[in-house]
């Protein structure tokens, strides 16, 4: 592999000499402007716009523009005098667990090749020394024109360096997420984790990019003559109106996708206190159920089921007035016969007053005759 910076790794007092090589490359298909009435390349030419001519690139040079619009040339030779410690030096300021990292400020990646036998010891102490920390190194060097700030870690048996960008080049998430409050049920996150699981881990070695494929499919076709095939049409983008459906459709299509039988689809009682996900959505399922079994509905003059169901309690109203008559009739009788018997006594002792009465009336008649 090409180097494009040769320096060394300074170690406390150790000096490692290091060439910097290129950790990744880009595959992407690139394209060049043409003119499309006749194909022809559209070049860019380099002007002079005070002596309106093209110039050659060894005539091209850098030139700071001030804020008044005065250009200030600057040299090679004046930046190869900046009183920089980092400008062939890669100098390691400290050593921090990788989480401390904020993936947020990586940059590109190199590896860290030795620069020849006399580099091979320090290389392999720093690495094993990372190795057996567990650690990383942060370190400050300067390439094309600029002082960068850098991570050092193992990869294998090599040592690789990530640009990061400085912590005041990062941005904020101001107005990223969402300003309205949202509300998330626990059954969403138990739908939500199932997806996650059911979707698992991946091999990213077995990840591949797909636009480049289907491009590389065009390209070759229209160098064939052929007509590339069409794609296919993309799914509706319409608005999710049940969250909970989606979540459930998705975890189902993951178990398919995968061999696994999918699980039978859950009540839809279940989320019934679930709120629409949409404005369009005015009227809830736990509404629409609730309006469902409050009013009767009539199909061909029968009453519906929710009606039938509410009118089974009568006959145990009946029976209960029917027990309620024959209690009220049976105390009625009870008085009655009471009432009878009460009269029948008073009666009686009528009759045994009269005839007490009588007896001696008739003894002092009887009496008055014997004298």
């Amino acid at each position: 592999m090409r180097s494009i910076w040769n320096g060394a790794i300074s170690f406390g007092l150790v000096s490692i000499p290091i060439k910097l090589v290129n950790a990744t490359e880009s595959h992407s298909i690139s394209f060049r402007q043409i003119h499309t009435e006749d194909g022809g390349r559209i070049r860019y030419r380099k002007v002079c716009e005070l002596e309106e001519r093209e110039v050659s690139s060894a005539e091209i040079g850098k030139g700071y523009e001030d804020a008044d619009g005065t250009i200030i040339p600057i040299t090679d030779e004046d930046l190869s005098h900046l009183p920089l410690p980092t400008a062939k030096t890669i100098e390691i300021v400290a050593f921090v667990p990788a989480d401390r990292i904020d993936p947020l400020q990586m940059d590109a990646a190199y590896y860290l090749q030795a620069g020849g036998a006399p580099a091979a010891k320090p290389y392999t102490l720093l690495r094993e020394a990372l190795k057996r920390s567990n650690k990383v190194a942060i370190a400050k060097y300067a390439l094309r024109g600029r002082e960068r700030l850098g991570m050092l870690r193992v990869v294998g048996d090599a040592i690789a360096m990530h640009g990061l960008l400085w912590p005041d080049e990062v941005r904020a998430p101001e107005g990223v997420a969402p300003d309205t409050s949202v509300t998330v049920r626990d059954k969403e996150l138990d739908l939500a984790d199932a997806l996650m699981d059911t979707l698992g881990e991946v091999d990213l070695d077995d990840l591949h990019d797909e636009y480049r494929e289907a491009v590389e499919e065009v390209v070759a076709a229209k160098a064939a003559g052929e007509t590339p095939r069409e794609a296919p049409s993309a799914p509706s983008s319409g608005k999710v109106l049940d969250l909970m459906a989606a979540l459930e459709k998705s975890v189902r299509a993951a178990k398919e996708s995968r061999g696994e039988q999918p699980e039978p689809a859950a009540d839809s009682d279940s989320d019934a206190d679930a709120e629409p996900a949409s404005g369009e959505a005015k009227v809830s399922r736990l509404h629409q159920r609730r309006s469902a079994r409050s009013a009767p509905k009539q199909t061909g003059g029968k009453k519906s089921t929710s009606t039938a169901k509410k009118a089974t309690p009568a006959p145990r109203k009946s029976t209960q007035a029917a027990k309620k008559s024959t209690a009220s009739k049976n105390t009625a009788a009870a008085k009655s016969a009471s009432s009878a018997k009460s009269t029948t006594k008073k009666t009686a002792a009528k009759k045994t007053t009269a005839t007490a009465k009588k007896t001696p009336a008739k003894k002092t008649a009887a009496r008055k005759r014997t004298a």
